[in-house]
């Protein structure tokens, strides 16, 4: 069975994708990013001055809390994961990020691969995370065990 939802209480894609698809046992959640609802962002804050400050580390863990608020829309949690996918406007933030990357997996979490890019669809933007999830859906198990807090992606006009 497949299934793909847009998370209401998240950020509206910025196209016409859904936030997870299921096929089957594995669960695929488009590239997530530290943006609300509202369309600001986590991790960016005005200094004295008046310049922006860009917090990796904030954004690493809100890109992860939403990364887990998608999974569990599909029945799935972070240790669900097998495999992340990461893209840093800037490795000068690799520090930060593993960081707090360590604080959610150990070494018997998901495989990892992180890459620099030129840019995210927002210059306030300094991760966004791609992941893949592996869950055995028994005979049971309902699609969208967490229906409440979604909608179909087809049904929405993103």
């Amino acid at each position: 069975m497949n299934e793909a939802k847009v998370i209401k209480s998240l950020a509206n894609p910025r196209g016409r994708f859904p936030h997870v698809k299921r096929a089957g046992d594995f669960v695929f959640v488009s590239g997530t990013s530290a943006r609300r609802p509202d369309n600001s962002f986590v991790g960016v804050h005005t200094a004295a001055d008046g310049s922006i400050v860009l917090d990796i580390r904030e954004q690493t863990r809100a890109v992860i809390e939403n990364v887990r608020t998608i999974l569990a829309s599909v029945g799935c949690e972070l240790s669900d994961l097998v495999s992340v996918n990461t893209y840093l406007v800037s490795m000068a933030d690799f520090d930060g990020y593993n960081e707090v990357y360590g604080e959610y997996f150990t070494y018997e979490g998901p495989t990892r691969t992180t890459v620099a890019v030129h840019q995210l669809p927002h210059p306030h933007l300094l991760i966004e995370m791609q992941v893949t999830a592996h869950k055995h859906r028994s005979v049971g198990d309902r699609a969208g065990s967490a229906g409440d807090q979604a909608a179909p992606a087809k049904s929405r006009g993103n």
